[in-house]
């Protein structure tokens, strides 16, 4: 037995030996293999990743000089340049787009308003009346009307996602179609804020993304006009993070309005550019019409027809679907924004509701725009400072502005503007003059400019029978074109010139 046993391992000795070395020297140089083909991904991954740290700061130095460039070139800009380059004019026939009509699916908004409790306050738009308030409630209340001029106690106390209602807009307005050739622009959604309420503003932007179509929101941009308040700063940093298409900018010291909306303007990146306040709601089916029109004609500027939200219940003022009593924007002598009936002509005009309005002048916090066109027409004054007047000082630019009243925006006013006393300057900036180039220079442009083009109800508060101010009517009427369209240099000239009931006007004549 024990002589098979030795048999068995000399077998095994001659036959499996030298198999067991060659699998032990196979095993043994694939461990090697695989050291050594772990140092090189390491030291290649090394090299891969100091390369893209060198390739990122090479791109932001080379980022940086293009930032720098393009300031410099700002900088060297005049503040009012106006005649950028013009677009060519395409034959809707030549672009590539599909035929037909847009349909509900393709016009889904970028967010699904989620369910609603018809009893929380001021669902569907109702009023959330504040009474019967503890004297900490009562106390809270009375802060927040301090310091927001609106019952900001019961704009905290309604959902964020709230909607407003029934559709109750006209039936053709309800049934409109928009073709899909030329297509509908994008647009960014600018809205600026100074110490804004939380509720308000964040009401703003879950409305916009709760009624805008995914394909024309492109992104919505907030403008810090140098908020004071800690909420607006990393609490509403943290809260849009959940939003991409929301994002911030902000001024570092407090500028005002127009430096904000530039500002914003120069970070969007839509074809169009729509301007909201931030206490607004949006209702069924705004955005499409304002772009339909820009779609149409490029150089249209359009603002939606407005509805009010009180400033006490936010109450929504819902539109008649039988149409309404339409006001257009208008101006006096003192360049000052006000509202007026439209006049026989235009009311004959409309065939139905989905026609717009053709205005001398508009609200200027809700519009909507071509960014080509902005920069075209010179963009805002620079200089305009804090808020007010800027709507009139545009409205001169654009040879007509047309408000459709298809659309609804629903708009909470304050009981006063947001600026502090001491930089309040809509009354006298809006009558601002510039110089824009030599009159005679321009004179067959001239030729085919008409006061009926402006405001052909607004006449002349010339009370003297002198020959020489009467002579120099054709200037005061030409005003609103000559003034920013390049056509002549104008110098202020004060004249015993009035209105009845106004202060006296700053009166414009042709430079000698």
């Amino acid at each position: 037995m024990a002589h098979l046993k030795r048999l068995v391992k000399l077998h095994f000795k001659r036959h499996y030996h030298k198999k067991f070395w060659k699998l032990g020297a196979v095993v043994f140089f694939f461990v090697i293999f695989l050291i050594l083909m772990q140092r090189e991904v390491s030291v290649q991954y090394s090299k891969e990743e100091s390369r893209m740290e060198r390739n990122m700061k090479n791109k932001n130095k080379m980022f940086d000089l293009m930032l720098e460039a393009v300031n410099n070139i700002k900088d060297a800009m005049p503040k009012m340049q106006i005649g950028a380059p013009v677009r060519q004019n395409i034959d809707a026939g030549e672009r590539p787009c599909l035929q037909g009509y847009y349909t509900a699916a393709e016009l889904k908004p970028v967010l699904d308003r989620p369910p609603q409790d018809s009893n929380a306050p001021g669902a569907s738009g109702k009023a959330f009346k504040t009474t019967n308030l503890s004297i900490e409630e009562q106390k809270e209340k009375e802060l927040g009307e301090a310091k927001h001029c609106f019952n900001a106690f019961a704009s905290d106390r309604i959902s964020l996602h709230r909607d407003l209602g029934p559709d109750t807009r006209p039936p053709e307005c309800i049934e409109q179609k928009f073709k899909r050739c030329p297509p509908l622009p994008t647009t960014s959604v600018i809205i600026v804020f100074h110490n804004e309420a939380w509720s308000t503003l964040l009401r703003t932007v879950h409305s916009v993304l709760y009624s805008s179509p995914a394909i024309l929101l492109k992104e919505i941009i907030l403008v810090d006009d140098a908020s004071v308040d800690e909420y607006l700063h990393d609490k509403l940093e943290e809260y849009i993070k959940q939003f991409s298409i929301v994002k911030i900018v902000r001024q570092r010291e407090r500028k005002g309005l127009i430096t904000a909306r530039l500002l914003g303007a120069t970070a969007a990146t839509a074809e169009t550019l729509t301007f909201l306040d931030a206490h607004c709601e949006c209702f069924y089916g705004w955005l499409e019409p304002l772009l339909a029109r820009i779609a149409e004609n490029y150089t249209a500027v359009v603002s939606p027809d407005i509805a009010s939200i009180d400033m006490n219940t936010f109450e929504f003022n819902k539109p008649s679907p039988y149409g309404s009593n339409h006001n257009r924007g208008n101006f006096d002598w003192s360049l000052s924004f006000g509202w007026e009936s439209l006049p026989d002509h235009e009311r004959q005009r409309r065939k139905d509701e989905t026609y717009p309005i053709k205005t001398p002048t508009f609200a200027g916090g809700l519009f909507s725009i071509s960014k080509e066109y902005f920069e075209h027409i010179g963009t805002y004054d620079e200089e305009m400072e804090i808020w007010g007047g800027e709507n009139i000082e545009m409205s001169f630019r654009f040879e007509a502005t047309m408000a459709n009243a298809a659309e609804n925006l629903a708009h909470c006013l304050s009981s006063r503007g947001p600026s502090p006393k001491n930089l309040v300057s809509y009354t006298a900036q809006p009558a601002r003059v510039y110089p824009m180039g030599e009159y005679t220079e321009n004179q067959d442009v001239i030729k085919q400019l008409t006061w009926e083009k402006i405001s052909s109800a607004l006449t002349l508060p010339i009370t003297t029978t002198n020959d020489d101010e009467l002579g120099s009517r054709y200037i005061t009427r030409e005003l609103a074109l000559l003034l920013l369209d390049g056509l002549i240099k104008c110098y202020v000239n004060h004249k015993n010139i009035r209105a009845k009931g106004s202060r006296e006007l700053l009166f414009l004549r042709k430079q000698d």
